[in-house]
């Protein structure tokens, strides 16, 4: 299976209109100014994308949206989550006759599986796609980490699982992974902060928020570090690291949708039970996006 997921994605916002509906003309925009800002691949509906506060039918409507607008410049990945095994597979297999690249399934949250369970879950629902599976490892917001042990298993087992994002927080723990990983399966960071030391130690690349409202920056990062370039990259993560922490100061993505909001790219507008950041971190984030693009 060739694994076009690589380099830098971005974890797309879901815009939304100030009467709280879906900004698909904004969402046309925003695909555009990453893709002209040379970003690798986007995914589409992750918890960037506010996945979890849609409907079906706007899911649906944000997916042929992307596809659409997209247009096979860049591969897509689709975010498809549940803590329910059966359900998450009928979902899957639905999702699958949409023309995308590949899946993102997180670790299922709350129930609170050991690792036999998460190694059982990735192998049912695997097996209801023909499309490339990445995991989603990130255990402040599931109550359980994936450990490098199940991983690497998972990979070896469920030859469609082509890549995990790790976002554990753990630099010992993804690093293992990197070490003993098959060649074909890619470790993709998810924290941005931590992509310039994930990369250095050999990861494939980062889903990221930041490059949301910072496409080309970012990317240029990405892009040195996967040529090994080192100190230009590190240049770049320099200048972006206050932003790092502003953009979840007050939560994902209520930051990063503040950022674009500055930039007036969308309305500040998020769906309950999230709301939008603080006006002293608007002001902040602002700030430091002025002072970030004045170098």
């Amino acid at each position: 299976m060739d694994n076009k997921i690589k380099g830098l994605g971005t974890a797309l916002v879901t815009p939304f209109t100030t009467d709280g509906s879906v900004d698909y003309a904004s969402l046309g925009k925003l695909i555009d100014n990453q893709i002209d800002n040379g970003v690798d691949f986007l995914c589409v509906l992750g918890t960037t994308g506010e996945a979890a506060t849609l409907s079906t039918s706007e899911k649906e409507g944000v997916i042929d949206c992307c596809i659409e607008h997209i247009n096979h410049r860049v591969p897509v990945l689709l975010g498809c989550s549940s803590n329910n095994t059966a359900d998450l597979a009928k979902e899957i297999a639905r999702y699958s006759r949409y023309d995308v690249d590949a899946m993102l399934s997180v670790v299922p949250y709350y129930n609170k599986p050991g690792q036999e369970g998460i190694r059982q879950h990735y192998e049912y629902i695997s097996g209801y796609t023909d499309k490339g599976l990445v995991m989603y490892n990130v255990p402040s917001r599931t109550g359980v980490n994936m450990s490098a042990e199940t991983t690497l298993r998972i990979s070896e087992e469920c030859k469609n699982v082509i890549a995990v994002k790790e976002a554990s927080g753990k630099i010992r723990q993804v690093n293992a992974i990197i070490k003993n990983k098959h060649k074909g399966f890619h470790v993709l960071s998810g924290d941005d902060f931590l992509t310039y030391p994930l990369m250095t130690l050999g990861a494939d690349g980062v889903v990221s928020v930041i490059s949301n409202c910072e496409p080309r920056m970012f990317a240029d990062m990405v892009h040195y570090l996967i040529n090994k370039e080192y100190g230009k990259a590190l240049d770049i993560h320099n200048r972006l690291f206050d932003l790092y922490e502003l953009l979840f100061r007050d939560g994902n993505p209520a930051g990063v949708k503040a950022a674009l909001y500055g930039k007036g790219m969308i309305s500040n507008v998020l769906r309950l039970p999230l709301t939008p950041v603080s006006q002293a971190t608007l002001d902040m984030i602002i700030r430091c996006e002025e002072a970030i693009n004045a170098v």
